[in-house]
């Protein structure tokens, strides 16, 4: 378990705290390029880690991300107009352009230069792979930007989805790196499930009987998860954590892969995005229509909000007698707001000094370590962990080996992002 204060630091990502400034030095996924979808849209409010900001999309299709509050009297620029390459407060008329300097102030002579004086924080950004993009950290320290496998594959290939989650990043995070409760909290949906049925996967992740290997990479963790198959074998999922707050989970025969990014709004939300996509075929209409649907490790939303349709407020749907009869284990429909359900139901964070840790919690001890590391590093002067673009490019994967064999040239070698090729999956 992790102390009091260590439970603190993972936890706290403002600025200037130790997480907070560590997250900053990378690429941070934002909203879908889809949100701001032609030049003078509407603005759209952004919380990311602890900060809140305004997006909008100018004249001429550039985007900005800056401080919401107006200058003057702090009026949120939500309400502003979008017109004329700026964002105006409606109060008074000051603009701004998207680099959030002041443009305009009606009530003060041009001659007199006020306007220069007045800017707002923003942060550049970016658009790839249908995503916006921003970098809050030091100017000079700026990475290369994100080589994720999915971000350079065509449209086709790809879907992908965001909702917000009442509970600290963190929470999700370890769900996301914990292979061993898909054996109990999914077990009722593997089969029916469109995006996982009809697989050895399925069928073989049934096993409640988990050991892992974990291997440590240069820009995160590299986790195998065992399980029994046929006598004489073993089932891996193996599972990449890309710091700061990426996974990929392990694909079943036949179907696409899958991930999410989980970033903090503040420290008691974040943002939950996941990605479906596959290497070297577009997706299919039927898989465009499950995940459309919530289905897969997408969720179904409230229209015009990030708030998934099942949520806290009416407990999940809660279905008690589908509970009983087995069809959702939990009693909860949807494979990511089962997740989601129960990381919620910890509280906004949850006081892991309280906890009673297991072999199985292996990944997740070490998963903190490093991100404590991490940010004690960046403190002393060194750079962010898994920022290189080859740290970036690699792939779940999922196989079977006969019992005598190791997993780690198998994993090594299944990981390995191979382009037009498919990925490794039973």
């Amino acid at each position: 378990m992790v102390t009091e204060v260590e439970n603190k630091i993972l936890t706290s990502t403002g600025p200037g705290t130790p997480m907070g400034e560590l997250f900053r030095r990378y690429w941070i996924p934002v909203m879908l390029v889809s949100e701001l979808a032609e030049p003078d849209c509407p603005p759209v409010r952004v919380s990311l880690l602890s900060e809140k900001l305004i997006a909008f999309r100018d004249t001429e299709g550039r985007v900005g991300l800056m401080d919401e509050f107006c200058a003057h009297r702090r009026v949120s620029l939500w309400f502003g107009r979008n017109e004329e390459s700026g964002l105006r407060c409606p109060y008074h008329g000051w603009k701004y352009d998207v680099t959030g300097q002041c443009v305009e102030v009606p009530s003060e002579p041009k001659e007199n230069g006020f306007c220069n004086k007045v800017k707002l924080k923003s942060y550049p950004c970016v658009e790839l792979g249908g995503v916006i993009w921003t970098y809050m950290g030091p100017p000079e320290k700026k990475p290369e930007l994100p080589a994720f496998e999915w971000i350079s594959l065509p449209a086709s290939h790809c879907f992908i989805s965001r909702r917000s989650q009442e509970s600290s990043y963190l929470q999700a995070l370890e769900g996301g790196i914990d292979s061993s409760h898909v054996s109990f909290l999914h077990s009722g949906e593997l089969d029916t499930d469109p995006l996982h049925r009809n697989t050895k996967g399925a069928k073989y992740a049934r096993s409640k009987n988990t050991t892992f290997d974990i291997l440590e990479s240069p820009g995160g963790l590299i986790i195998g998860a065992r399980r029994d198959a046929e006598p004489g074998h073993n089932y891996w999922r193996i599972t990449p954590w890309i710091m700061p707050w990426y996974t990929l989970i392990p694909p079943y025969s036949g179907n696409a892969l899958n991930g999410h990014v989980w970033v903090p709004m503040d420290d008691d939300n974040c943002m939950a995005w996941s990605i479906t996509f596959h290497p070297s075929r577009p997706l299919s209409a039927e898989e465009l229509d499950a995940m459309t649907n919530g289905k897969g490790v997408h969720v179904e939303l409230i229209p015009g909000t990030t708030v998934p349709t099942a949520n806290r407020s009416n407990d999940y749907l809660m279905d008690r007698a589908g509970q009983k009869s087995g069809r959702y284990y939990s009693g909860i429909k949807g494979l990511a707001i089962q997740d989601a359900s129960l990381q919620e139901s910890m509280g906004p964070i949850v006081d892991r000094t309280k906890e009673i840790l297991v072999s199985t919690d292996n990944p997740i001890i070490l998963a903190r370590r490093r991100l404590l590391n991490a940010a004690k590093a960046l403190e002393q002067g060194g750079d962010a962990p898994g920022i290189n673009p080859d740290d970036q490019r690699i792939r779940s994967a999922s196989f079977i080996l006969p019992t005598e064999v190791s997993f780690k040239e198998k994993t090594l070698d299944s990981v390995k992002v191979v382009e037009g090729l498919p990925h490794v999956a039973v």
